[in-house]
């Protein structure tokens, strides 16, 4: 008999339903065309209790890529639990803690998500054009990093230039492009988040 160490990963196929009805789907209530490449993605999502954290940081969403880098029998040992969990290996794998899902505010579960989709790229060519297979003519993907990672205090002594953070300063300056009564319209009574 397995002993149960209280350690979950579950599925969590509803979510993905929703996060492609929520932004990624041409109808989506909050469509965001920088997803739009993900039409044409398979993506996986699990739920888990495990917490988890980086840098001093605690994380609540993690996006990965195909198969992990692995020796044959931990990489067959994965290969088979994603198999089994959702049919085949997905493009894309996100991996949400469910204590902060079933805690924070429809706003922050909805940035959490979008967040983690936005890791899930598209590759770029040279000139900066989205890159597409030869053979099928689907978008390549990619694990896409943080358009920008500074210090606050870098920032508050130099300057936003000076930290090439302008984008994000002047978007932050900006009223936000979703409005709660949107949110609200997707997520306010959702009952996605319950683990």
């Amino acid at each position: 008999m397995i002993e149960d160490t209280g350690i979950r990963f579950e599925p969590a196929h509803d979510l993905i339903e929703w996060a492609r009805a929520s932004f990624i789907d041409e109808t989506a209530d909050l469509l965001n065309e920088d997803h739009a490449h993900l039409r044409f993605a398979t993506i996986g999502a699990l739920w888990t209790n495990v917490p988890n954290g980086r840098h001093g940081r605690r994380v609540v969403g993690q996006c990965e890529m195909g198969l992990p880098p692995a020796g044959k029998w931990s990489r067959s040992r994965v290969e088979l639990q994603l198999q089994q969990w959702f049919g085949d290996v997905p493009d894309f794998l996100l991996t949400f803690d469910a204590e902060y899902a079933s805690t924070c505010s429809d706003a922050e579960f909805c940035a959490l998500v979008e967040h983690e989709l936005y890791h899930a790229g598209q590759e770029r060519d040279a000139f900066g054009a989205p890159k597409f297979r030869k053979m099928s003519g689907l978008p390549a993907f990619t694990l896409r990093g943080h358009d920008v990672e500074e210090f606050v205090g870098v920032v508050r002594r130099y300057g936003a230039d000076a930290a090439n953070v302008r984008a994000l300063v002047d978007a932050a300056n900006r009223p936000p492009e979703i409005s709660r009564a949107s949110i609200g319209h997707v997520c306010g009574t959702c009952q996605l988040r319950v683990a």
